[in-house]
């Protein structure tokens, strides 16, 4: 049948209300990192795979992958996993030292034991991640620097306190290495205990350790012997 006027008028008003259809929106085009900002981005990734795996068990497949960059990429920036492990230890080697270091202000030994082992506990609980890549075995031959040379280092200015106060006491300040060494050692192990445990708290922690060393040290003998030796 032919077509009526109404019908005719109605198809027409129908084929214009008809909506086009709309034009695709444009991906999103993606937002390309300088080199600077790529660089980071992988020391960060290789950060948390070392701290989960550590060394030998990732891969630069593993660190591309993360990243979602190709392999090349981690190539030109590090020149290998070996670059890229002495880049994230370097920096959280010069992390905790600074923190360590920055922490003793005070001028009495004991606060300044209570500050270094606070501020040691304290990178452990807000950077956990490097502190477990600090801890784990460094590849042999790589020469990076390694959670016992910061300890060492650490060390190194606990002696020259040390000294000091052994000096004002009349004890042998020669004998200030080996206490340092000995004291930096408990909060450290301590350290790597309560990693894995969390408890009690950090401020408990620290006031344990203090309690040890600086009771001990504060009725030291100046020529200490050992009981079997003196039973001979």
């Amino acid at each position: 049948m032919p077509e009526t006027n109404g019908e005719a008028a109605a198809g027409a008003a129908g084929r214009r209300a008809t909506p086009t259809a709309a034009p695709k929106a444009k991906a999103a085009s993606r937002v390309r990192m300088s080199a600077a900002q790529r660089r980071e981005q992988l020391i960060a990734t290789g950060r948390q795979l070392f701290a989960e795996r550590g060394f030998d068990a990732t891969s630069i497949e593993e660190v591309a992958a993360r990243a979602k960059v190709s392999k090349p990429v981690v190539y030109e920036h590090f020149g290998g996993k070996e670059g890229l492990y002495a880049v994230v230890v370097d920096r959280e080697v010069r992390a905790l030292l600074d923190r360590i270091t920055t922490a003793l202000t005070a001028g009495h030994p004991r606060e300044l034991l209570e500050q270094a082992a606070l501020a040691l506990l304290g990178y452990i609980e807000e950077e956990t991640s490097g502190f477990r890549v600090l801890v784990r075995e460094s590849p042999l031959m790589s020469g990076t620097a390694t959670f016992s040379s910061v300890m060492n280092d650490v060390a190194h200015q606990v002696e020259h306190i040390l000294g000091a106060e052994y000096k004002s006491r009349g004890y042998d300040p020669k004998l200030a290495e080996l206490y340092s060494q000995a004291l930096v050692g408990m909060v450290a192990l301590t350290g790597r205990w309560w990693l894995e445990v969390r408890k009690p708290r950090k401020e408990t922690v620290a006031a344990h350790l203090v309690n040890l060393a600086w009771n001990g040290l504060s009725h030291l003998e100046a020529k200490p012997t050992l009981i079997t030796a003196r039973r001979g």
